[in-house]
């Protein structure tokens, strides 16, 4: 559950480190007590970059899209179980949907290949 905000380590190698959610384009306020917009995962999010490499093609200060990879809050399946993440994560995208970068680093959701994010899941490690 990521909301406005929110820090997230970006997980592909499109150069940027870490991002700062600045808006939550799809999401649900269903939550109880929140009365923010929540991303789960397959969410696409607007992010400002706070940290990146030097020489990439992504800079600090740039604003860029974003789809949620993990979340550290569970997110429940239809046969009843969840799963849960050490961190929040986030891989970058185009405007078409493409991931920026051309690897993924550590473990995917499986809710991204319900999404349609098929690239991310071909290019990921490991999908859980």
């Amino acid at each position: 559950m990521i909301q406005q905000e929110s820090r997230c380590e970006v997980a592909d190698n499109s150069g940027a480190r870490e991002a700062y959610v600045i808006r939550v384009l799809r999401g649900s306020t269903a939550r109880g007590k929140f009365t923010r917009k929540t991303a789960g995962v397959g969410d696409r999010v607007i992010c400002s970059v706070k940290k990146a490499i030097p020489g990439a093609d992504v800079k600090s200060g740039d604003v860029v899209r974003a789809v949620v990879v993990r979340t550290s809050y569970p997110t429940k399946r239809s046969d009843g179980s969840s799963v849960r993440f050490d961190s929040n994560a986030v891989v970058l995208i185009g405007k078409e949907g493409n991931p920026v970068g051309t690897r993924i680093f550590g473990a995917v959701a499986r809710e991204l290949r319900d999404r349609g994010y098929m690239k991310i899941v071909s290019l990921a490690t490991e999908v859980v």
